[in-house]
């Protein structure tokens, strides 16, 4: 394996190297800093993409970030960190000139471009182009199989599970080079084949599908784009000081203690914040955009309210989609170039990935059961811990999945993962005293 002894066993096997398990390594790298060497944890991390990406495919102009830049990788957990978003800005000369910008939102450009500067920056051993095909457990510790770049085993004491989303079509809809999810849409749209129908469809209700529609819009100057989705029209995301609480670290721990009864009415509650909304002004332009081509009696903006995709057939050059109207019944066939599902996402496949040891941890309807710390809750014996990001909505609340609380949470696995260390240390120390 690339760079690593193939006896070496570490404290942190990290699966995937997205922006969760890069701050993990940052607060890896932080927590060793002052600890004798024979004290630090150690780690590896391997990741399928050839290099680190961060959504490249709706990295659209001029996007700005939902969040402050003040949840960075570090901020939340040490503001004096070197990694911080700031210290990035400081770094690359425009401190200054982002403060003038007056704004808490960078573009979703700028925020990638300082994640990849993080990566490049933070000391540790990363095998990109590298899956991991299967794990299991022996005697001492963790195998993970790996294939692709570094092909191997990497031997682990505790696992951090980082395998971010998978994109979730409609159901019964296959993608296709003229149908495809909104997570790759700048480059599925730079491989269609030339337009001839001057039409493109978005399905659903949330700020990806109000953005894919505003970028289909603006660049396809000639083509005619229609907006479908359920809600008689779309809903504002709350971002409001009072409901952005629900991101907050200590909200997790309120979220973690609640009965399964108020968890779900805090889902209910809340979901205006992340899920099915779309920010205001994104709204407001979208309409004035639809009212002006009706003055002008030009259409090319149509927004299908309380309505579903009931048909799509993809076939001869062209992609035919059926359009019903909820209240009415009435069906139209729109016939388009591409279709773009913008319908979210599902959990990575934890299962999956862990094969045989499944068996080993707990699992409930909404999910796999996990510990405050973000451990798999053990069955039966195992050589160590399994930590989660990501996966983790059902027992810890909305911020499971956002960048929102990723310093915070990291924080809590290395101090997690250095207890159990300190205890076995003392453990293996004890018995060998016993021994003498």
């Amino acid at each position: 394996m690339t760079g690593r002894s193939v006896d070496e066993i570490v404290d942190i096997a990290g699966i995937g190297f997205g922006p969760s398990n890069l701050a993990l390594a940052i607060a890896i790298e932080e927590h060793n800093q002052d600890l004798a060497p024979g004290q630090r944890l150690t780690a590896g991390f391997v990741e399928a993409k050839e290099r680190f990406e961060w959504h490249p495919g709706m990295l659209l102009p001029g996007a700005t970030m939902q969040i402050s830049f003040l949840k960075d990788l570090v901020t939340q957990r040490n503001v004096r960190s070197r990694y911080s978003f700031l210290n990035y800005l400081k770094e690359h000369d425009r401190l200054t000139d982002f403060i003038n910008l007056s704004t808490f939102r960078p573009t979703r450009l700028e925020f990638q471009d300082y994640l990849r500067w993080a990566a490049r920056t933070v000391d540790v051993q990363v095998d990109y182009g590298t899956k991991a095909v299967s794990v299991t457990a022996t005697g001492d510790c963790f195998e993970i199989r790996l294939s692709g770049r570094a092909e191997g085993v990497l031997r682990a004491r505790n696992i951090v599970v980082a395998v971010g989303l998978s994109a979730r079509l409609p159901d019964g809809v296959a993608a296709s080079e003229r149908v495809f999810h909104s997570h790759g849409l700048l480059p599925r749209l730079a491989a269609l084949p030339p337009l001839r129908h001057n039409r493109f469809v978005v399905i659903g209700a949330g700020q990806s599908a109000g953005e894919v529609v505003g970028h289909l819009h603006q660049t396809y100057g000639s083509s005619a784009v229609h907006a479908v989705f359920g809600k008689y029209g779309l809903s504002p995301a709350d971002d409001s000081p009072y409901a952005n609480r629900i991101f907050d670290p200590a909200a997790v721990d309120d979220f973690y203690s609640s009965s399964p009864e108020l968890r779900k009415q805090l889902m209910s509650y809340h979901r205006g914040t992340n899920y099915s909304a779309v920010e205001p002004a994104l709204i407001e332009q979208l309409y004035a955009h639809e009212y002006a081509e009706r003055v002008a009696g030009t259409r090319r903006l149509f927004m299908h309210g309380a309505s579903a995709v009931t048909g799509i057939d993809d076939s001869d050059g062209a992609v035919r989609v059926d359009v019903t109207h909820g209240p009415t019944g009435l069906t139209e066939t729109l016939v388009c170039d591409a279709v773009v599902c913008a319908t979210g996402f599902r959990p990575g496949d934890v299962r999956g990935l862990l094969g045989e040891l499944t068996g080993s941890v707990a699992f409930e309807e909404a999910g796999p059961q996990v510990t405050r710390d973000y451990r798999l809750v053990p069955t039966a014996p195992l050589p160590g811990d399994i930590y989660l990001q990501g996966g983790t909505e059902h027992t810890h609340g909305l911020s499971s999945s956002l960048l929102s609380n990723i310093a915070v949470r990291t924080g809590e696995i290395v101090r997690s993962v250095a207890r159990s260390s300190a205890a076995g240390a003392r453990a293996e120390c004890a018995a060998e005293r016993a021994g003498r």
